[in-house]
């Protein structure tokens, strides 16, 4: 059993819970998207295109007690998974898909497809539930450079840039101030890294002296993570 679990977490794992029943299987949907035409003098030929996505599907039940059969000692309200799932797909963001398995591991972000769910009657409160997720790739307009063409070049050469890094964190938009709180400490747990320090403090226009004087209660705007090298 140990070398069997499944876990689910949403933005880069500030909110997550391991699947307490594994489930007796999980379904995984590999394909393309080819398709048949007809051509005079031919007949009927296969036009072979891209995959599509990996889908995974999977069912099972969170459970209202403890069984010895769990996979996890930390369990929640059976309500709780329900309302943490339906939480994130509201959101429209993916998740983070991680399976351990005997012979193979799977860690990808993904999308919750279909989530259906019913309490189960005489089971104390069980709650039955099949869930879909296909497999979620990050995305973002890429930056191109023009070069000047040279003496061996007749025409400029466009360069693509490294696309960023992915990162399935959702960024906060503003941060109210805590006791406590510094600038450092504000960029180090809401943006990943303390190197936002001065951009944070540039963007509400604060200066040094109020920067060692934060009120409580202040709302900070903050900057839009960047992906790190």
């Amino acid at each position: 059993m140990a070398d069997y679990g499944i876990w689910l977490s949403f933005n880069n794992q500030e909110e997550g819970f391991q699947i307490p029943i594994n489930p007796a299987s999980i379904e995984m949907g590999d394909g393309n998207k080819s398709k048949t035409y007809d051509v005079a003098g031919l007949g009927e030929i296969n036009v072979i295109k891209d995959r599509k996505l990996t889908t995974y599907s999977f069912s099972s039940y969170f459970p209202a007690q403890y069984y010895p059969f769990m996979a996890t000692d930390l369990l929640l309200e059976p309500r709780q998974y329900v309302e943490y799932l339906e939480k994130w797909m509201d959101t429209k963001r993916p998740i983070r898909f991680v399976f351990t398995g005997a012979s193979f591991d799977i860690n990808t972000p993904a999308s919750i497809e279909s989530f259906q769910w019913k309490e189960v009657a005489g089971s104390g409160g069980d709650i039955e539930y099949t869930l879909s997720l296909k497999r979620y790739f990050f995305y973002a307009a890429q930056r191109v450079t023009v070069a000047p063409s040279t003496a061996t070049e007749s025409t400029p050469v466009i360069r693509k840039e490294a696309p960023p890094r992915p990162n399935d964190r959702q960024p906060p938009k503003t941060y109210k101030l805590l006791a406590g709180d510094t600038l450092w400490k504000v960029s180090k747990k809401e943006l990943g890294s303390d190197q936002y320090v001065t951009e944070i403090q540039r963007l509400n226009g604060l200066t040094d002296d109020q920067v060692k004087n934060l009120p409580v209660g202040m709302e900070l705007r903050l900057p839009e993570v960047r992906a790190l090298a």
